[in-house]
């Protein structure tokens, strides 16, 4: 999208961490918010200090987990606001931990919020993106996406799945005709939102600041990239896994820290 102002801007899981910082972000580039998540009283503050702020910004409680509640909130944004111009698929969690130690209804919680949320929030709003005259849909991802990760298996996997989705949609669409609808997946690094407290970074790199990563999001809305890799890592990996054979990637991510960072996971506790 070339511009950003006036666009009617949807975000998952907006009312904390990267979708926060998003949210700030689009406000400043002049779109209007509409800001969705499951916890109530976050969503309101975070609603609050952007109206504060001369934006016009929408608040509305979802869990993305329940299709009826989509369908009903995307009614309700289509009477108070009107068809959306951006959807932001940003509302995620993790469980880090050994696969067995882990509760099994953990790893199934990832997979709905992680991928059936991206996949019927989608569904719930891409008919909205394909009949504006210039749209997106903005997909947040991970570095986890394009490796294994231990200790954190249901969360890479389902980060996996959401490039798969957002690669074979953007495809559709550009077969379809609807080459006005730009589709973005971000692959970023731990970011420090407090969802990966406890994690140590690979080395050479750092924890990713969300505020940073909005910024580097937004120009690539701008101009219509087709991914967001950060930090400079995770931007050779994509090459690295395809190139070396796959002792000799093993050996690159042991030896940075990627394949033991997990192992201290703390989360929000």
């Amino acid at each position: 999208m070339k511009t950003l102002n006036l666009a009617k801007v949807l975000i998952t899981g907006g009312a904390q961490g990267i979708g926060r910082e998003l949210a700030l972000a689009f406000a400043d580039e002049g779109a209007e918010l509409i800001l969705t998540d499951i916890k109530q009283d976050q969503l309101e503050q975070t609603t609050k200090e952007i109206s504060a702020r001369g934006t016009r910004c929408h608040g509305y409680v979802l869990d993305v987990t329940k299709p009826e509640e989509i369908e009903q909130v995307r009614d309700q944004v289509h009477r108070d606001v009107g068809p959306i111009n951006l959807l932001v698929n940003n509302a995620g969690v993790v469980f880090g931990g050994p696969f067995l130690e882990v509760e099994l209804k953990r790893h199934i919680a990832t997979y709905r919020v992680n991928v059936e949320g991206v996949v019927a929030m989608t569904h719930a709003f891409l008919a909205d993106l394909v009949a504006q005259n210039e749209a997106h849909l903005l997909n947040i991802a991970s570095a986890s996406g394009l490796i294994g990760l231990p200790f954190g298996s249901t969360y890479a996997s389902s980060k996996w799945a959401v490039i798969g989705f957002s690669e074979s949609i953007r495809l559709e669409l550009k077969l379809q005709g609807y080459k006005q609808v730009g589709v973005t997946t971000v692959c970023p690094s731990y970011v420090g939102t407090g969802m990966f407290a406890g994690v140590e970074p690979p080395k050479t790199t750092k924890m990713l600041g969300p505020a940073e990563l909005a910024q580097k999001v937004i120009k690539a809305v701008k101009s219509n990239d087709v991914f967001v890799y950060e930090p400079w890592l995770v931007k050779v990996t994509p090459m690295m896994k395809s190139v070396l054979p796959v002792k000799v990637s093993d050996f690159i991510s042991d030896l940075f820290g990627a394949t033991q960072s997990m192992q201290s996971w703390r989360g929000h506790g």
